[in-house]
């Protein structure tokens, strides 16, 4: 069985009030009608005498796998909760979209010295005390 995760607003909701769970996040914006802002991870302390009934909401819940049991340092019951966080279209299409224009390439500069001019460098002159290899030496020459 996959992990299906709740569709709510927040990890409470999650627990106690989703009415369903998607798998993706195509198929979260499909089912609920509203812009999916992420797959988010909340962690709550409930406390010990309501420990019982979230996790009974949780288990009658349509998520399966998105609900996990630690303890902390004190030995509290902490669950991480993950669910699909909604926020609404309408604050996605009131905030207008800024498109950053992307920033000068300094590639060239970091990783090549003459920035890839195709203008010929002139040869650099030969070291007279360099060792010619491919000649022959100079008693053999006939």
């Amino acid at each position: 069985m996959s992990l299906a995760y709740p569709i709510a607003k927040t990890a409470r909701a999650a627990l106690s009030s989703a009415d369903q769970a998607a798998r993706t996040r195509r198929e979260a914006e499909d089912l609920s009608g509203d812009h999916i802002a992420a797959l988010e991870t909340e962690w709550l302390t409930p406390a010990a005498k309501d420990l019982a009934k979230w996790l009974e909401k949780a288990d009658q819940g349509p998520g399966s796998g998105f609900l996990q049991h630690y303890e902390d340092a004190e030995g509290k019951t902490v669950l991480a909760v993950t669910y699909w966080k909604v926020t609404s279209r309408k604050a996605k299409a009131d905030k207008p979209e800024t498109v950053a224009k992307p920033a000068e390439d300094h590639t060239d500069d970091l990783y090549f010295k003459h920035n890839r001019s195709k203008k010929k460098r002139k040869p650099k002159p030969v070291d007279p005390n360099q060792l010619a290899l491919f000649d022959p030496p100079p008693d053999e020459k006939s």
